[in-house]
């Protein structure tokens, strides 16, 4: 592989990537638990409207990063990694002193827009990491990546439930410091790690255009089933940030400290069931019957969460929805099962740009229903009905797992297109 960086500055040039990534989760992180509280103010302490507007700011922010992504991923094969990565890390520090000091919603909703852009850089550091490791490396290198996203989720909610329970905009601040020294630390060490003769002569929009590798589904119908799966799946996963924090407040009184330590409970969990009970009750269950426990554990951990009546009834849930966890890999491998190793990179592309519309979809769904049964309309006041709906939508998978879920005999090629 001919690579530019090696020994020191390559080591150097991984350690910004890890430090750029955990930084980017941070700033999510750090916000969950605070930016709810803050649409809240906005609108006069009105819960169902602030549940209305977090959904519009969930929408919005996944519908920019869906397209922005791959925008920064053809600028960056155009222009090199360097300067998309730096630019997105000044972008965002200016950014967060921006909704630290926003005025308005309508102002804090330009700021969250503009922080979409700004932080959907993970396109151009997987990129970056690819250019400067050999492929045999490379998951180790990639592992580092998921590494900074688990700390991040962490961590992240922590110190933006400790930061907001003094100020509502603390957080927002403490965010852009975080961004500002990383954009000067990468200044002095991240060196380019994709040569003028590498790049692509010109912008290319094809490469740009995020449902491209989604429309590749279609030659695949064995795996309609199991991407139905991962859809629904990732679809429940969004009534975490969409609703939580809100539904906390309104359900059992948790302000912004005590909402930041239930989500940090939930990622020790999930790093818990990633890290030491994935492999094993794989392999004690075989894929098939992981798909389906985990998902029925994501099932009965969302009843629990939709009809708690305390915060100890919540609470006794987080474990149970943990070992969903467990679905996620085996179904990943079911897929790559199914189809052949010339297509592998473009079905998990593909794959992301559904988690992605899943995105786009979800909050409106999940906060507008919270925001309507918590309001002076709903014909019975439910505050977890989104996470009831949550539970439906993961029943629904069981249903389609326990249909599709089964071993190939072998790798299937594409169907043919008879219009080709």
């Amino acid at each position: 592989m001919d690579n530019p960086l090696v020994g020191a500055r390559r080591q150097a040039a991984l350690l910004f990537i890890f430090i750029t990534v955990l930084i980017d989760v941070l700033a999510f992180g750090v916000i969950i638990p605070v930016l709810p509280h803050l649409v809240k103010q906005f609108v006069g302490g009105d819960k169902s409207q602030a549940a209305y507007w977090v959904g519009i700011f969930g929408t919005a922010f996944a519908a920019v990063q869906f397209f922005s992504a791959p925008i920064q991923g053809a600028l960056s094969d155009r222009y090199g990694r360097r300067p998309v990565i730096l630019l997105s890390c000044l972008g965002l520090g200016i950014d967060f002193i921006f909704m630290a000091l926003a005025p308005s919603l309508a102002w804090l909703f330009v700021g969250r827009i503009v922080s979409a852009i700004t932080s959907a850089s993970f396109t151009t550091a997987n990129a970056y990491i690819a250019d400067i490791t050999a492929p045999e490396h490379r998951a180790k290198s990639f592992g580092m990546i998921g590494a900074a996203f688990g700390l991040g989720f962490i961590v992240g909610p922590v110190i933006g439930g400790l930061l907001g329970d003094i100020d509502h905009r603390l957080p927002f601040w403490f965010s852009a410091g975080l961004a500002l020294l990383n954009f000067a630390y990468g200044l002095l060490v991240l060196p380019e790690s994709l040569p003028k003769e590498r790049r692509s002569p010109v912008f290319d929009w094809a490469h740009a255009k995020p449902m491209g590798s989604v429309h590749l589904m279609r030659d695949y119908p064995q795996i309609w089933g199991l991407v139905a799966v991962v859809f629904l799946a990732n679809f429940a996963h969004f009534v975490y940030p969409s609703t939580f924090v809100l539904f906390a407040d309104a359900s059992f009184g948790w302000k912004e400290k005590e909402a930041g330590y239930v989500l940090a409970v939930v990622g020790v969990l999930s790093v818990i069931v990633n890290a030491v009970l994935i492999g094993k009750m794989v392999k004690r269950l075989g894929e098939r019957r992981a798909i389906l426990v985990g998902l029925s554990c994501g099932v009965v951990g969302f009843l629990i969460y939709g009809f708690a009546g305390t915060g100890w009834m919540f609470l006794a849930g987080l474990p149970i929805s943990a070992l969903w966890a467990i679905a996620t890999p085996s179904t990943q491998a079911l897929i790559t099962q199914q189809v052949g190793p010339e297509v592998q990179g473009r079905i998990q592309g593909a794959l992301s740009g559904l988690v992605s519309l899943a995105g786009i979809a979800a909050p409106a769904l999940f906060a507008g229903s919270f925001g309507y049964f918590i309001g002076p309309h709903a014909p019975v006041r439910m505050p977890g009905i989104a996470f009831l709906i949550a539970a439906a939508l993961l029943a629904c998978a069981v249903v389609v797992a326990w249909r599709y879920a089964r071993m190939p005999a072998t790798p299937t090629s594409a169907v043919a297109d008879p219009a080709l």
